[in-house]
This record gives structure tokens, C-alpha cells and sequence, in this order.
């Protein structure tokens, strides 16, 4: 059987983000999201959420940022060195206490901005929540595969708009594979003038709100369904 879950990474970003990613679960095929604890939409994201009790929110771990420019990758901001275990174990444990102080309960799923968590010291830390909660890690869960094709832009940065098109997310519906796949995502509203993928994320909202996409779910028999099935 096919089963996919639909997450948005970036909740609490802004209130486009914000409104993107809530737009998507009510109108389009988007069944899940990771919320950014530290960002200033964080607490809005949340009570906004909580008006929609059918999308699973997880923890998107905000530990640094990378941006590509004069022709190398550069670091545009560390919360703290990556390379000290124990500030980022205290990190790590910082995000999850405000991400259940918001909500008021523990993340359904754990990932991270551009997918640090998969370098050490950061993978035993989180791999070790993650077992504490009895919750999935992207790219480390074998009941999970990760599916990460649906995206705007080259590995440069670039602008790579024809990842993010319907046609695009209608291939990756007609090849998936038995099983649970995660889609990750990135949808808002309005262009978001705060990140280094901006227009991009328009453009992907308008493709999950599509309805060739739910039409093409039938088709290929695929069960939308989202982290709460991990749920103890």
C-alpha cells in the first residue's frame, strides 16, 4: 500500500509561511509540518495549528544557516558551534522544552533546517531524543522513506522552478513506491523576504492546492496520511 505524508518544513518562519502552510493542509494534499521554535511566527503558527488538530506538528531543529554566494557555501548564522557536542545537545533540548511549552505537548516527528542533523555531534543527540519520544527522524527511520525531489532550486541555489511544478509533483505521485514516503515542502503564502528560497515557496503552494494532485491520489491509490500514525 502507498501511503504519504506531506510536510511542510518552516512553520513559524513568518506569517506568510504561516498562512501558506495552513492554506495547503485545508485546500490542498498537505498533511503535516515542522515548526521552527525560534523564529517570530513561532507562537502564531502554533495557535493557528491547533485550529486544525488534523495536521501533525514536529520539531524543525533551527541550529545554523548556509547560503550559497561568490561561489562557495557560507555560513550566514550559527546558534552555536556545530562542532561542540554539549552546546548542542543544550540546544537541542532548548528547542524541544519551548516547542512542548507552546504547544503543550511533544513534536510528532523530528528534522532540521537544511538537514543538519544528519553531520555528528548533531545525529546522536537528536537520534537520541527521538528514541526518548518513540518519534520518527527524517533520514533515519526505515518506516519512513524521504522524498526530497519536490524543491525549487539547484544544489548552488539556483532557481530550479520546474521541481516545484504540477506536473513535477504529479511524477513523483505516479512513481511512488509501497510504503510510507515523506514529501518535504516548503509552502507560503507570499514570497518570504527573509529567505534565501523566496519565490519558490508561492510557486509550491499553488502546486499542492492544485487539484490534479488529489485527482492523481486516487488515480495511484495513495493514502494521504501524516506523523500521527507513528504516535504511541
Amino acid at each position: 500500500m502507498k501511503k504519504l505524508i506531506v510536510n511542510a518544513d518552516d512553520l513559524g518562519l513568518s506569517a506568510g509561511v504561516n498562512q501558506g502552510i495552513i492554506s495547503a493542509h485545508e485546500r490542498g494534499i498537505l498533511t503535516s509540518a515542522s515548526l521552527m521554535v525560534r523564529q517570530p511566527s513561532a507562537a502564531s503558527a502554533v495557535e493557528m495549528a491547533k485550529q486544525h488538530p488534523s495536521l501533525s506538528v514536529g520539531l524543525h531543529l533551527d541550529l545554523c544557516e548556509w547560503i550559497y554566494e561568490e561561489d562557495e557555501w557560507q555560513l550566514r548564522y550559527e546558534v552555536v558551534p556545530l562542532t561542540n557536542s554539549a552546546a548542542v545537545a543544550a540546544e537541542i533540548e532548548r528547542q524541544l522544552v519551548l516547542f512542548r511549552d507552546l504547544t503543550g505537548v511533544s513534536p510528532t516527528h523530528i528534522d532540521s533546517h537544511q538537514h543538519v542533523h544528519r553531520t555528528e555531534p548533531i545525529r546522536a543527540h537528536v537520534l537520541r531524543v527521538a528514541k526518548e519520544l518513540g518519534v520518527p527522524v527524517r533520514h533515519a527511520d526505515a518506516r519512513v522513506r524521504y522524498c526530497g525531489e519536490f524543491y525549487g532550486q539547484s544544489d548552488k541555489g539556483h532557481p530550479y522552478h520546474e521541481g516545484i511544478t504540477v506536473e513535477a509533483a504529479l511524477k513523483i505521485l505516479r512513481v511512488l513506491p509501497n510504503g510510507v514516503t515523506e514529501m518535504a515542502c516548503h509552502p507560503a503564502a507570499i514570497p518570504e523576504s527573509t529567505s534565501v528560497y523566496r519565490n519558490e515557496r508561492v510557486i509550491e503552494f499553488e502546486t499542492l492546492c492544485d487539484p490534479r494532485l488529489r485527482d492523481a491520489l486516487k488515480a495511484e491509490k495513495i493514502e494521504l496520511r501524516s506523523f500521527r500514525d507513528f504516535e504511541h
